[in-house]
């Protein structure tokens, strides 16, 4: 009994100091970080980026370093190191690096083009670039490689997957119904290769995409675009290193030991001095400039678009829960301290019945307040529906966006249950289609002519929603939408998105749309407490699991949690396909 209430008592005091120790590790991070004069903004690339990190409190109390980057993180660090005046320049080291889309690298390079613009400089260096890594760190002063290394320069490629035969060999069909002849996303699950629509649009934002990169590397290397298109012919990755230099790809070969030195040069300090380095973790704590004036919100919504919190459990992965987002635009809509709201939009879309819940409380938003949207990486289908309604869109150049149409797909398993388990069915019903969506056997005619007429009704009202947040008759909107996916420098073109620029632009509309020349940015939904995450974190068991298949997985995560997950879905879908898979 001693020594039970022993250990009883320990765990109480144990579990008493764990939480002021976790009180006390938040309380410090909340505070300022000191920045020596003369310092050096360490930003590495490596891990997977996402729209927003999530905070690991485990990761923080152990000292093990998530491989989660949050592109807001980074923005955030690179503007305090521009505004900083004893941050000298940023030094940029190139790992293994996921970003979720082109678009994503865009905006990151586009702050530190604009870094530079205070006449500071930045210093890039890999062991190895991979494109991505490359594409962001041409913007340097002084370009790096490992004399080793290798520039993984090739081009864009896409290899979409196509799982109906699989799907058949476990007796398992998938039933559509669309609208749109570009709307490609149920083609994963229904056809053996891609339709002559879909490859027409995939050319073309992938070209889109791709002329953005050649013509922004060209600018910040001085290399001719026709030159960096035969690099990629050539397929420089196997090229001799030396080879780099005299491309112009680098500006020289050095060992990591020796960058320390070009960055020493650069602080104008001694070999023998130190280097005063920041890096993201502690650019967290770093004031920012300008903290005055008037609230401007910044509401990310980002990730697959689900109804209900129980949706988006599904995939262990960040979603736009329908629900709570109209929820939290309604709290802004009330608070008085908000006077614009730019709603941060990184999403294929989801949902149509969620999409529309979310256009109504923007609708709802912008009756009180201007309303901006920034589109990230994708904005498209119901990623559309839910900013179509704002005063002003902005997007990056590479955002992926459009495709306004609607689908509804539905498995039929009935194969699988009769033919492969023998499990049989009969059938008593009172009405005519009391049996409707029975999985003893597919849709008939009758019943896929019933739900062609609820697809049509959805693209309607898509359409018109559309039609009147961009201030274009019906007949306008119908020659671009059908599905069709549009890259934003085509779609400014034809009105779908009203400016190019990041989030910083979009601030800036929202200002002026509010009539406020002194602001500051607040950020939305708050992340959640010290204590709720690590609750959170003990109730939730699948995201361990979910990181390790990540891993595994690798590229063929995507389409596997999207077939694990099809059948939890809602039925009908404004959405694109779930992986784009651009490399």
């Amino acid at each position: 009994m001693a020594t039970v209430t022993g250990i009883v008592l320990v765990s109480i005091i144990m579990g008493i100091l764990s939480v002021i120790s976790l009180v006390g590790l938040a309380a410090s991070s909340a505070g300022n970080t000191k920045v020596d004069d003369n310092s050096v903004f360490t930003l590495s690339l490596s891990g997977i980026m996402e729209e927003r990190a999530q905070d690991d409190p485990i990761g923080m109390i152990t000292g093990q370093v998530s491989q989660n980057l949050g592109l807001d993180n980074i923005l955030s660090a690179i503007r305090k190191a521009k505004e900083n005046e004893n941050i000298k320049g940023i030094y940029i080291e190139a790992g293994i690096f996921s970003a979720d889309a082109p678009a994503s690298l865009h905006a990151i390079r586009e702050a530190l083009l604009d870094f530079k613009k205070s006449g500071k400089w930045i210093i890039a260096y890999a062991d190895s670039y991979q494109q991505s890594t490359y594409y962001i760190c041409s913007v340097a002063d002084k370009v790096f490689l490992n004399p080793q290394g290798m520039i993984d320069w090739h081009g864009l490629s896409a290899t979409p997957y196509f799982v109906k035969d699989m799907l058949g060999k476990f007796g398992v069909k998938v039933q559509l119904c669309k609208v749109g002849k570009y709307k490609s996303a149920p083609e994963m699950l229904t056809a053996d290769g891609m339709s002559e629509p879909n490859r027409e649009q995939v050319t073309a934002y992938m070209n889109g995409i791709w002329q953005v990169m050649l013509k922004e590397v060209s600018d910040s290397r001085k290399i001719p675009v026709d030159s960096l298109n035969a690099y990629a012919d050539r397929f420089a990755a196997l090229a001799n290193p030396q080879d780099y230099v005299s491309m112009k790809l680098v500006d020289g070969l050095l060992y990591t030991d020796m960058v320390k030195g070009e960055v020493k040069k650069m602080l104008k300090i001694g070999s023998d001095e130190d280097i005063h380095q920041l890096n993201l973790t502690d650019m967290e704590g770093v004031r920012k400039a300008n903290e005055d004036g008037e609230q401007i919100a910044v509401y990310y919504a980002y990730g697959d678009i689900v109804d209900s919190q129980t949706g988006s459990a599904i995939q262990q992965e960040h979603s736009i829960v329908a629900d709570q987002v109209c929820k939290d635009l309604e709290k802004l809509a009330n608070d008085d301290d908000v006077k614009a709201v730019v709603l941060r939009v990184n999403s294929p879309g989801g949902s149509a019945y969620a999409s529309e819940q979310i256009w109504h409380a923007v609708t709802q938003l912008k009756a009180k307040k201007p309303v901006v949207v920034s589109m990230g990486g994708y904005a498209a289908s119901g990623g559309y529906y839910i900013s179509c309604a704002a005063n002003h869109i902005v997007a990056e150049p590479t955002t992926i966006t459009g495709s306004i149409g609607i689908f509804g797909m539905f498995p039929d398993f009935s194969g699988l249950l009769t033919d492969k388990l023998g499990i049989k069915f009969d059938e008593i019903k009172t009405n005519k289609h009391a049996a409707f969506g029975t999985i003893a056997r597919p849709f008939n005619d009758e019943e896929m002519a019933l739900l062609g007429q609820y697809i049509e009704r959805g693209y309607a009202l898509f359409r018109q929603r559309v039609a009147d947040g961009r201030k274009q008759p019906v007949s306008a909107i119908e020659e671009i939408a059908q599905g069709r996916v549009w890259l934003a420098n085509d779609a400014l073109k034809i009105k779908l998105v009203d400016e190019i620029g990041g989030l910083p632009t979009a601030v800036k509309k929202a200002a002026q749309l509010a009539k406020i020349s002194e602001y500051h940015t607040t950020s939305y939904p708050e992340p959640p407490s010290w204590i709720d995450g690590l609750l959170q974190m003990a109730t939730d068991k699948g995201n361990y699991l979910d990181e390790q298949m990540r891993a595994t997985l690798g590229e063929y995560y995507e389409p596997f949690i999207y077939l694990k997950s099809i059948h939890q879905k809602n039925a009908i879908q404004a959405r694109l396909p779930y992986y784009l898979n651009i490399k």
